[in-house]
């Protein structure tokens, strides 16, 4: 298991304009591992994505009210990888397979690319999400910084 070396909690409304604070915590976070900016890159444009999906589609049609969807973000730091944790309340996801599959989205009358999870597995060492309908959804994102791939040895700590 790896040793933990910092960690960072924080939950914010879904609102688009929170994409952006999601993905300057996980910035301020990773950058204490001093990534390369293409490290970097991968894991705020995979968190930016996880957020999105969250409050598009997660809450979108949940049919909750504004101040009961929240996001939920967290950031572990290891020695040379971040995990990134993201948890919505919304509507869930029925068939997480499916949604996986690139070009599908739940949302064809937004023009929505349908590549939200393909982008996050692509530019992350390691990706899972499990899903309730009715209660949400999480996102785990694991991210190895000063190397090409994940290490044979290294997994999402549980």
């Amino acid at each position: 298991m790896r040793k933990e070396i910092n960690r960072l909690k924080a939950e914010f409304c879904a609102k688009s304009c929170n994409e952006k604070l999601a993905r300057s915590l996980v910035s301020a976070m990773a950058v204490q591992l001093d990534p390369t900016i293409n490290e970097l890159s991968d894991i705020v444009t995979a968190v930016s994505e996880a957020v999105t999906n969250s409050i598009i589609h997660g809450y979108g049609k949940s049919g909750k009210k504004k101040e009961e969807c929240i996001i939920k973000l967290e950031c572990i730091l290891y020695e040379n990888a971040i995990e990134v944790v993201i948890i919505d309340k919304g509507c869930g996801i029925e068939d997480i397979e499916q949604a996986k599959m690139p070009l599908y989205t739940s949302s064809p009358e937004m023009e929505r690319s349908g590549m939200g999870f393909t982008i996050m597995e692509s530019f992350c060492d390691d990706f899972s999400v499990t899903s309730e309908v009715g209660k949400g959804t999480e996102i785990r994102l694991y991210k190895v910084f000063g190397g090409d791939s994940l290490c044979e040895n290294t997994t999402i700590p549980q």
